[in-house]
């Protein structure tokens, strides 16, 4: 199979990990990609961990499974380095992109011996400025996760989602607006 690139979302409850992966896949179907973008159900309420899944490739795929060795890694709330196994089956090709004030430096010592790449960015104050509620930092959390995995070319990306959300918010225009703000300071400033 060629070019397949699984992600493995981490967040709470009410957060929008699942909206984001859903996002994603929506994103990626638009630019002529075969996708996946599903979450894992349980005992979930509001602030309990979750976990979403993508799989984005080239040729159709016949695995309808769980993801145990992705190749990305999102977690949009840092308090689950602590309570989830984050890292686990993560590709050391791979990286892991945490919703942190903190630089990748920083949190290494929290990532269970992980040797991959480790990214960071502040979404929950992008949200904040952007958005005007921190708890939204999944919209941010996406444009990262894209410029790191570089999974879908940026410009088409931007294009399909800002189409999507004028799909799903036709009659709140100015919530288009400030989620693509969010999305584009995701892809600029996470770093390394």
């Amino acid at each position: 199979m060629s070019s397949m690139v699984e992600i493995r979302w981490h967040g709470r409850g009410g957060q929008g990990a699942k909206t984001a992966s859903l996002a994603l896949a929506d994103a990626a179907f638009e630019s002529g990609k075969y996708v996946q973008g599903f979450p894992e159900y349980g005992p979930e309420r509001m602030g309990a961990p979750i976990t979403a899944y993508n799989r984005i490739s080239d040729e159709r795929t016949s695995l309808h499974s769980n993801i145990y060795e992705p190749d990305f890694v999102v977690v949009v709330d840092a308090t689950l380095l602590d309570a989830v196994a984050v890292t686990s089956g993560l590709k050391k090709e791979g990286a892991i992109v945490i919703n942190t004030k903190k630089s990748p430096e920083e949190v290494k010592p929290q990532l269970e011996g992980y040797q991959g790449k480790v990214y960071t960015i502040d979404a929950s104050s992008i949200a904040e400025e952007e958005l005007g509620n921190r708890s939204l930092s999944n919209t941010t959390m996406l444009g990262a996760v894209v410029a790191v995995s570089k999974c879908l070319p940026a410009d088409k990306f931007l294009t399909d989602v800002k189409v999507s959300l004028e799909h799903k918010f036709a009659s709140k225009p100015h919530v288009i607006e400030k989620n693509m703000k969010a999305l584009e300071r995701g892809m600029k400033e996470v770093k390394a």
